[in-house]
């Protein structure tokens, strides 16, 4: 069973990277659920409409944007989540990429996403 819940949430997650890099608003909004929180660099949405507010200010993203170690780990038949790391030619840093799918009734939903990029420099010692 989780064979299969990894399979489709991968299948799921690579039609939404392919809207994303297209920046197809509908189509990505498409995946998220209804009240879906999403974080990314320096923004927040909550619900679609805030999301589409956001997704339709926003220009595309850089071309060349590569995917690096994605995970998909299944918890029983209906939730998945996916951690990734993302880059852009040029440059060295490797942003992070972390969705929470859901089986809705209309099908698999991300519920929760967290886009961020490591702090430049040395980390604070504490």
């Amino acid at each position: 069973m989780e064979a299969d819940v990894m399979a489709e949430v991968g299948a799921a997650f690579e039609a939404y990277e392919k809207a994303l890099v297209r920046n197809d608003v509908d189509a990505i909004i498409g995946f998220f659920a209804e009240d879906a929180v999403r974080y990314g660099l320096a923004d927040q949405q909550i619900g679609l409409a805030e999301q589409r507010r956001w997704r339709l200010a926003q220009p595309p993203l850089p071309p060349g944007r590569r995917l690096k170690d994605t995970s998909i780990q299944a918890y029983g038949g209906n939730v998945a989540v996916v951690n990734t790391l993302f880059g852009y030619p040029g440059s060295e840093v490797l942003g992070r990429q972390s969705q929470t799918w859901v089986r809705l009734p209309e099908g698999w939903r991300i519920v929760t996403a967290h886009v961020s990029e490591p702090r430049p420099g040395p980390l604070p010692q504490t």
